[in-house]
């Protein structure tokens, strides 16, 4: 389990009581495959109070930016996702793997820290122009937020930014989204 030295509130959500939510993000070393240290937010998640904290935080930055759609992406993105976009009065679009999602889609292949993936969007599923935010768990090299962007700006979406339970900073994930803000409520 992570303690204070290993993760830190981010510094924009400091006025946030969230400290009590850091021991509930666990350490998996070796997970998926040597070399991984894994987040695990299934603590996090199966407690109902620091998770409808976390959320709240979470949605905090954009409730003044008129979000449409809350993207939410495969697939712990989706649990955070789709109440936060219930908070800012927004719908909820999954972005899912390869072969995942019925009728007509549009797709993105892109390169993960250990490996390849493909990311599909329902074709009809955001209109053009529409303002998106997306949600993901953790912000790590960037690969599957920047493909997730590049998907809904492929199909005219205006991406105004992007919330994240977790940040691992020393892989410069953020670099890859450039002129995208970026919430993440810990960094790590």
């Amino acid at each position: 389990m992570p303690d204070d030295d290993d993760v830190a509130i981010a510094t924009e959500f400091a006025e946030f009581d969230v400290a009590r939510l850091i021991p509930l993000i666990h350490d998996i070393p070796d997970y998926p495959m040597p070399g991984i240290l894994f987040r695990d937010i299934t603590p996090l998640l199966a407690d109902p109070a620091g998770f409808a904290q976390a959320l709240s935080v979470m949605a905090s930055p954009w409730t003044a930016d008129e979000i449409d759609v809350v993207v939410g992406v495969e697939a712990r993105g989706f649990i955070l996702a789709a109440p936060i976009a219930l908070e800012l009065h927004a719908g909820f679009v999954p972005v899912r793997k390869a072969g995942k999602l019925p009728g007509a889609t549009r797709a993105v292949a892109y390169d993960l820290e250990y490996g390849q993936a493909v990311l599909e969007i329902s074709e009809n599923a955001i209109e053009p122009g529409a303002r998106v935010l997306v949600v993901d768990d953790v912000l790590a090299t960037g690969g599957t937020v920047a493909a997730t962007i590049q998907l809904l700006r492929d199909g005219g979406a205006e991406v105004v930014g992007v919330g994240m339970l977790m940040e691992l900073t020393g892989l410069r994930g953020r670099d890859r989204l450039a002129g995208v803000p970026v919430h993440a409520l810990f960094q790590a």
